[in-house]
C-alpha cells in the first residue's frame, strides 16, 4: 500500500506536467483534443492526490509504524484528533497537504469559469499545473511521504509536547487554506497578462478566492495567536516570530489589493499596482512555505532544518523573475483609464492605506530577514526583536486604523470642504469625548490615548455610515428601521459585510491596545497559604499537586483567587516533564472576563514553595471576539449576489443565454 501511495504522487507528477504543457500548448494551437486532455488532467491529479492523502491518514489511524512518517509523528498514546493533526506536523505530510488542497481549488475554479471565462481558464489551468508539479517534485524526490523503514520500532515518537493543543488542528489548516488560495487569483493574473485580457474580468473571477484566502489567513494568524498565548506561557498573543511574520506578510498585502480592486473596478485605476499586488502576495506565501519548512531561520513554528530551502529560493525566483518579466511586457496594455481628480477624495485614501499596508509588509519582511542579511555581509546573525517591530509597524497599524474611519467619510472623484465638515463632525467628537473621558479617568500615556480615541473615531464612522443608509431606505421604501438596515446589508453585501469586518479590526485594535499599554505583572515566590497581590486581585498559593501517567510528570499550583475579601475562581497551572523528549512544558492558567485576563504561569518550585509569574492582560478577550465577528462580516461579504451576472462580459452573457 505504501507502494500504491508513492505511486499515486508519482503519477500526479506525471499528469501536471503533461496538463500545464497541453493546456498551454492546446489552446495556443487551437487544438481542442490536447486542451480537453488537459483539463481532464487536473481531476485526476485530484484524484490521485486525494488516494495518497487517504493512504497516508490511513498509515496514521492504524499506527503503521513500518511507515517512517507514522513512527515519527505519531504514537498510540495520541487521541484522535492529535493523530489525524499528525498528518500536517512534519514536512512530508504537510507539502502533501499543499498538493491536494492546490489540486481542489484548480478543479473547483475550472469548474466555475469553465463557459464564464472560456478564454482564461486554459492558462489559469496551465500555471496552476505548473505550481502543483512544483510541489510534486519535492514529494516525489525529496519528501516522500510513504518511506518505509527496514527496521520498524514498536512505538512511535508522537507529537512535539508544544503541538499537542487544539490550536494544531485549526491553526496549520486554516493558514494552508489561506497560503494555497492565493495561487488562484495569481494564476488568474497570470492568465490575463498572456491572453492580454487585462481588463476586469479576472479580478471579477478572483474576488471571492481572494477573500477566501485572505479571510483563512487571517483566521490562521488567529488561531497561531491563541495557541501561543495559552500553551507557550510567556503572557502574549504575538512575538514576531519569523515564521508569525512570514504569514503576516502576505495577509497585510492580500489586504491592499482588496481595497485598491475596488478602485481598478470603478475608475479603471492601478492596473499595473494590481498585477503586482498579486505577483507579491504569491510570491510571499511561497516565502512563507520556505521560512517553514527549511529552518532557516530559528523559530518556536518551523520544522527542523531540512534541504528544501534552495528549492524553494529557486521556485521563488524563477516564478517571481517570469510574472514580472510578462507584467514589464505587458505593461504598455495596463494604463489607467482615469486619474485621480483630487487628493482629498475616497481613491486618494484607499492610494495612501495601501502605501501604508505594503510600507508595513516590507518593514516585517525586512525585520525578518535581516538576521540572513547580517550573515550573508558580517558573519554574525543579528536578532531583530520585538521592539523593532512595535516602534516601526505599530504606528504604520495605527496610521491604518485612521485611514479606515477617513476613507467612508470622503466622497469618490473630489470632496467638498462643506461636506468633510458634514461628515467628520460626529466622529471627530466621539474620538474626542472617549480620549476626554479616559483622561479623567486616570489614563496618561498619550499613544494610548490616541489609539483608543482613534478606535472611537472608526466606529462612530462606521455607524454614522449604517445610520444614514438605513434612515434613507426606511423613508424611500417605507420600512421600520430594522427592516431598513436589514435590507441595506443584505442589497450592499460587499460593502457592509467589509464594515462589519471593520468593526472586528476596531474590537482587535482595543484589545491590542489594552493588553499592550495597560498590562501589569507580578512575579512571586508563595509557599502553601502565602498570598500576593495584582491590580484588585490577591491569589493564595494552596499547595502542589503531583501525578505521572506514562508519558509525562506533572506538577499543578492550585491557588485561590479574591477580590478583596470575595472569593472569585480556584486555578491550576502545571509545569509537565515529557521524559521521551527531555522537554518541561508549562500550562497557564486564565481566567477571562470582558474586562481582562488573569493570567498565571507556575515557573518552578523547590520543595513546597513555587514561583510564580501572574499577569493582567486587559481587554484581551476583545481579540478574539473580533475574530468571530470578522467571520460574521466575511459570511455577508462572501454571500452570492444574483447580479454579479449582470457584471459578467457582454459576449459570455449571450453565450450563457443562448
Amino acid at each position: 500500500m505504501t507502494d500504491i501511495g508513492y505511486s499515486a504522487l508519482v503519477l500526479a507528477l506525471v499528469v501536471s506536467v503533461f496538463s500545464a504543457v497541453a493546456a498551454f500548448m492546446g489552446v495556443r494551437g487551437r487544438q481542442g483534443e490536447l486542451w480537453a486532455s488537459a483539463r481532464n488532467g487536473v481531476f485526476v491529479a485530484f484524484t490521485l492526490l486525494t488516494v495518497a492523502s487517504a493512504l497516508l491518514l490511513y498509515f496514521l489511524l492504524r499506527h503503521d509504524f513500518r511507515v517512517e512518517y507514522v513512527a515519527q509523528y505519531s504514537s498510540t498514546s495520541m487521541g484522535l484528533l492529535y493523530t489525524i493533526s499528525s498528518f500536517w506536523a512534519g514536512n512530508q505530510g504537510s507539502l502533501l497537504m499543499w498538493a491536494w488542497f492546490l489540486s481542489l481549488f484548480l478543479s473547483i475554479a475550472y469548474l466555475q469559469h469553465r463557459r464564464t471565462l472560456p478564454h482564461l481558464i486554459p492558462y489559469v489551468v496551465a500555471v496552476g499545473m505548473a505550481i502543483l508539479s512544483f510541489f510534486l517534485i519535492l514529494l516525489v524526490f525529496l519528501a516522500n511521504p510513504f518511506k518505509v523503514m527496514p527496521f520498524p520500532p514498536g512505538e512511535g515518537r508522537g507529537l512535539n509536547p508544544l503541538l499537542e493543543n487544539m490550536g494544531m488542528f485549526f491553526h496549520p489548516t486554516t493558514l494552508y487554506l489561506g497560503y494555497v488560495g492565493f495561487a488562484i487569483p495569481f494564476a488568474f493574473a497570470m492568465a490575463a497578462l498572456i491572453t492580454r485580457r487585462l481588463g476586469d474580468d479576472w479580478l471579477r473571477a478572483t474576488r471571492r478566492w481572494t477573500l477566501f484566502a485572505w479571510f483563512f489567513l487571517g483566521l490562521g494568524n488567529l488561531f497561531g495567536g491563541a495557541w501561543a498565548y495559552v500553551e507557550l506561557g510567556w503572557g502574549g498573543h504575538w512575538g514576531w516570530d519569523p515564521v508569525e511574520n512570514a504569514s503576516f506578510m502576505p495577509w497585510l498585502v492580500a489586504t491592499a489589493f482588496l481595497h485598491s480592486s475596488m478602485i481598478q473596478r470603478r475608475r479603471g485605476m492601478l492596473k499595473i499596482w494590481n498585477m503586482a499586488l498579486i505577483i507579491i502576495i504569491f510570491e510571499l506565501t511561497i516565502f512563507g512555505t520556505l521560512l517553514t519548512r527549511s529552518g532557516v531561520l530559528s523559530s518556536v513554528h518551523s520544522f527542523a532544518e531540512s534541504g528544501l530551502g534552495p528549492f524553494f529560493l529557486a521556485f521563488i525566483a524563477v516564478s517571481g523573475a517570469l510574472a514580472i518579466g510578462l507584467l514589464f511586457y505587458r505593461r504598455g496594455r495596463l494604463q489607467s483609464e482615469d486619474e485621480l481628480d483630487s487628493f482629498v477624495s475616497r481613491e486618494s485614501s484607499f492610494l495612501f492605506n495601501n502605501l501604508l499596508l505594503v510600507g508595513a509588509a516590507f518593514a516585517v519582511f525586512w525585520g525578518t530577514v535581516f538576521p540572513l542579511v547580517s550573515e550573508w555581509f558580517r558573519g554574525v546573525k543579528i536578532t531583530v526583536g520585538p521592539p523593532f517591530f512595535n516602534q516601526v509597524v505599530g504606528p504604520i497599524l495605527l496610521a491604518l486604523l485612521l485611514l479606515m474611519g477617513i476613507c467612508p467619510l470622503i466622497g469618490w472623484r473630489r470632496a467638498t470642504p462643506g461636506n468633510l465638515a458634514r461628515n467628520f463632525l460626529y466622529p471627530v467628537v466621539a474620538a474626542l469625548g472617549l480620549m476626554a473621558a479616559l483622561f479623567a479617568l486616570g489614563v496618561r500615556d498619550g499613544m494610548a490615548l490616541f489609539a483608543l480615541g482613534v478606535s472611537a473615531f472608526v466606529f462612530a464612522t462606521i455607524l454614522l455610515e449604517w445610520f444614514r443608509g438605513t434612515r434613507t431606505r426606511a423613508r424611500v421604501r417605507s420600512e421600520n428601521p430594522l427592516q431598513a438596515f436589514g435590507g441595506l446589508v443584505w442589497a450592499n453585501k460587499p460593502r457592509y459585510g467589509g464594515y462589519i469586518i471593520h468593526v472586528a479590526i476596531v474590537m482587535g485594535a482595543v484589545g491590542i491596545v489594552g493588553s499592550s499599554f495597560f498590562k501589569a505583572e507580578v512575579s512571586a515566590t508563595l509557599a502553601p497559604g502565602e498570598k500576593v497581590d495584582i491590580g484588585q486581585y490577591t491569589l493564595k498559593y494552596e499547595g502542589l499537586r503531583e501525578y505521572s501517567t506514562v508519558d509525562r510528570q506533572v506538577s499543578a499550583a492550585v491557588l485561590t483567587v479574591y477580590n478583596g475579601e470575595k472569593f472569585v475562581d480556584s486555578l491550576s497551572t502545571e509545569r509537565t516533564f515529557y521524559p521521551y523528549f527531555n522537554q518541561n512544558m508549562t500550562e497557564v492558567a486564565i481566567r477571562t472576563t470582558l474586562k481582562e485576563d488573569l493570567y498565571v504561569i507556575y515557573t518552578g518550585s523547590e520543595g513546597q514553595s513555587a514561583s510564580f509569574k501572574i499577569i493582567i492582560n486587559p481587554l484581551e478577550v476583545w481579540i478574539w471576539i473580533g475574530g468571530v465577528v470578522t467571520a460574521l462580516g466575511m459570511l455577508i461579504a462572501f454571500w452570492p449576489d444574483p447580479r454579479e451576472g449582470l457584471m459578467l462580459p457582454k459576449e459570455v452573457r449571450e453565450v450563457q443565454a443562448s
